[in-house]
Parts: structure tokens; sequence; C-alpha cells
């Protein structure tokens, strides 16, 4: 019969391992930073907390995120008004548990995070190695770090599961962070599978959440006439507000048959329907391209 206890002294945990009549003692270390909070400008009822720590490598690791108060046990909105607070984190990656002060919706303070190396097996068992370096410098670059990482974000086997069974093809422990952080989930790739985007990557997704591109505004591009927009396309018409109306206040100026990238020079050089009126009032035939001429001075119009 095994039972296991688990006890602090200090910044060091001892996890005690009991077999019948043998003790064994396991130490790990804790991992110790610090916390700032807001919760006064957020507008959703939410919260968000930044927890840092220093690296192994003397370095700084900081991790933002915006949290239900749900995600947190001993935290609530009436507690961040005044007063202090201990709270925790408990993930499957490890757990954080932080102590501190709140005025006016604002806190700081100091926490402790005990990492769960079980995670790190039960994630190698997936596919994804935590203890594999990376050479990107701006990731986590430990063990420890991407633990961290992942509890604070959010990460569970849970998602590896789903992002898996979606036939997603090869990922990475980076990958499982990006869709943690972005909301990748396997109901997101089927939408844009069944979109008509069958083999996005992840960097694609991420641009999609970032921009927004959905379902509902593939159709949006459809019903203007671009039917074979490919994926970067949607993504230069939503970075440059190419809408419904601004296409038809095109049209309605006589541009009734434009490329996709006609139409996004309209947008980066402003070119709008007064610039339009007072071009045409000199040469009733002037072109795309000659507007923009016209746009950065390198051309005049008709006298």
């Amino acid at each position: 019969m095994r039972k296991n206890f688990l006890f602090q002294l200090s910044s060091v945990f001892f996890i005690i391992f009991v077999f019948g009549s043998y003790v064994i003692v396991a130490q790990q270390s804790a991992v110790t930073g610090t916390w700032r909070a807001n919760a006064r400008d957020n507008k959703e009822g939410k919260i968000n907390v930044t927890f840092e720590r220093q690296t192994e490598s003397g370095g700084r690791n900081q991790m933002g995120h915006t949290y239900d108060y749900s995600d947190f046990q001993g935290l609530s909105a009436s507690q961040t008004q005044n007063g202090n607070v201990s709270f925790r984190l408990i993930r499957e990656a490890g757990t954080i548990d932080a102590q501190g002060t709140f005025t006016d919706g604002k806190g700081s303070g100091t926490f402790t995070f005990l990492p769960n190396r079980g995670f790190i097996d039960a994630m190698r068992s997936r596919g994804f190695d935590f203890e594999k370096s990376t050479s990107t410098s701006k990731r986590p670059s430990s063990a420890d770090d991407r633990l961290f990482a992942a509890a604070t974000l959010g990460v569970t086997t849970k998602l590896a599961d789903d992002l898996l069974s979606a036939n997603f093809g090869p990922l990475g422990v980076d990958d499982l962070f990006k869709a943690a952080i972005f909301k990748i989930t396997p109901e997101y790739m089927n939408e844009m599978k069944a979109s008509g985007f069958p083999n996005l990557d992840m960097e694609d997704l991420v641009k999609g959440r970032i921009f927004k591109i959905d379902a509902a505004w593939v159709r949006d591009v459809h019903q203007m006439g671009f039917t074979n927009s490919d994926f970067e396309q949607l993504v230069k018409f939503r970075i440059f507000k190419v809408t419904p109306e601004f296409l038809q206040t095109l049209k309605n100026e006589g541009f009734s048959s434009l490329s996709p990238e006609q139409v996004v020079k309209f947008r980066i050089f402003n070119i709008d329907s007064d610039f339009i009126r007072k071009a045409k009032a000199s040469d009733p035939n002037v072109t795309v391209e000659e507007l923009v001429e016209m746009k950065i001075g390198l051309r005049r119009g008709r006298e």
C-alpha cells in the first residue's frame, strides 16, 4: 500500500512516498517569482494577471494572460478591490500559490510554482517533449520554463489529444502554446477546412484568430465576388478593412470589376469617393494604377 504526503519548508517541497514500512523522501525545488494583476481595466468581468520569474540562465520569464475568476481557487472579483489575498492556480503542469494585496482593482505580490513532473511523461507519450531544448531564445528554454508556461496558459493533455485527433500533422511544444494562447481548437480547424482551406498550418490558423477570419468572413468575401481568394488574400482584406460596404462604394464610383489586389490598393493609399470623383472630373477613364500614382504625387490629373 502506498501513501503520498506533501509538505513545504521555505521554497523546497518534499514529497514523501510510503510503501508499507519503507519511506522514500523526494526533494523538489519550487519556482518563485512575482505577480501583478489588473481587474479594473478589464471590461469583460475577467482579470489580467502576469507572472514573472527568474530563469535558470539568469533571465526573466514573464507570462501574462487573461483569466476567468473560476480559474483560481481563493480569488473573486470582490477581493480585487482592497485587501490581502491568497489564491491558487491549479493546472496539470503544476500549481501556482500566490499571495499579495489588491488596491482598487490592481494587485501585486509573490508566488511559488510547484511543477508537476508527471505532466512531462504524459506529454511525451503523446509526442510532445517538454525536456527538449528549443533554439528560439524568446520561448521557454528549460523543462521548468515550459511547465511554468503550460501552467499559466492552461496547456493540458486534452488540448494535445484534441490537436492530434484533428489530424493536423507534426506538432511541437511551441504549437501547444500557440493553440492555448490563440484558442486554436479542432472546431476552428474543421471550420476552416469546411470553408475551403484544408491545408492550413499552425501559423495560418494563428493569423486567422488574430485577424478574426472564420467561416462567416469567408462567406462575406465570397459574396463580394472573390470566390477564389487564397488565405493570404483573406488576411489582407482583414488588415486593410475591405468590407462589402467599401466594395459597394467603389462600384458606385464606376469600379465594378476589380481584382483583390486592386481593391487592397484603394485601402492602402486611402483612395476614397471624393478623390475618385475629383480624378474623374479631369479624366473619366482614369485607372486604378493612375489613381495610385496621383495619390502619391507621381501623376497629376489632366487639365
